[in-house]
């Protein structure tokens, strides 16, 4: 959510049940606008909380000219002394999702993965990771970095139409972006994921008879599986729009029908939901 607004959003967010507080907000709000001061972005956003046992992340990124391939990250406990999170390394992704357990918030703590029981079967590919001479010691910031690069991927979106692509290949806000109608915004094509595409460019020409490269060079979010992981709501009479994700519990979106209004923050555990298919 764009920290310039934040205030606002977070009364959108609020019909979800989600809440950070008055003083809280306060303080992000002045604290973020410091923080695109200093770094020279050009927007700046509060991603949300990953609650721990001692202490929260509070999660907040900023961008340059390109809005998705420039984005760096910082984390904080007080909401006003950011540090810089690091990028998801290889051994991080594969140690991760083994550390099953809560965040203590505290970012040097490390978990030794080979005391704790594998969550699931191990395949091949995972055993050499498990069982091999890799290493067993995940340092917390490390895992930070790496579910809040896992919910980016899966459960983070935007409405069709407010990221262009230009012939150069930068990704740019849509200046002229003005909202999804009442039927596009009911329909989960025109939700695509902040993300660099995972499926060939083919395929989603394939899928739109509307079809628009500089619009739909994006992954959209009704393929994603398994069918009825995401929940659409409306309030304020069908003017506001939210999606909820199943796989991440907390993660939430949300877009004002006709305007250039939308957002999104995670507020959770930083636990993923494995049994949604068994849910739908």
């Amino acid at each position: 959510m764009n920290c310039l607004r934040l205030i606002e959003s977070l009364d959108q967010i609020g019909y979800t049940g989600m809440c950070i507080g008055a003083e809280n907000s306060q303080l992000l709000q002045n604290s973020l606008i410091i923080l695109q001061q200093e770094n020279h972005f050009d927007k700046c956003y509060y991603w949300g909380r990953i609650n721990g046992v001692k202490n929260d992340y509070y999660i907040a990124f900023g961008h340059g000219k390109d809005c998705l391939k420039s984005q760096v990250y910082y984390y904080s406990i007080d909401c006003l002394n950011w540090l810089l999170m690091p990028k998801p390394n290889t051994w991080g992704k594969c140690l991760a999702p083994f550390a099953t357990s809560q965040f203590q918030g505290i970012s040097s703590f490390v978990t030794n993965i080979y005391n704790l029981n594998p969550p699931f079967p191990l395949d091949e590919n995972l055993k050499k990771y498990y069982e091999g001479s890799s290493p067993k010691e995940l340092k917390e910031e490390d895992r930070l970095a790496v579910i809040v690069d896992k919910i980016n991927e899966d459960a983070m979106i935007i409405p069709r139409g407010s990221w262009l692509k230009n012939s150069n290949g930068d990704i740019i806000e849509n200046n002229n972006f003005h909202g999804l109608s009442i039927n596009e915004s009911e329909q989960l094509s025109f939700y695509l994921h902040a993300r660099l595409p995972q499926r060939n460019w083919k395929i989603n020409l394939l899928t739109r008879n509307d079809y628009n490269y500089s619009f739909d060079f994006l992954d959209t979010a009704d393929v994603d599986i398994p069918k009825g992981s995401w929940c659409l709501q409306k309030e304020l009479g069908g003017r506001l729009v939210i999606l909820t994700n199943a796989f991440w519990p907390g993660a939430v979106f949300y877009h004002k029908i006709n305007s250039s209004d939308f957002g999104f923050m995670y507020i959770g555990s930083g636990q993923k939901n494995m049994d949604v298919p068994f849910m739908i």
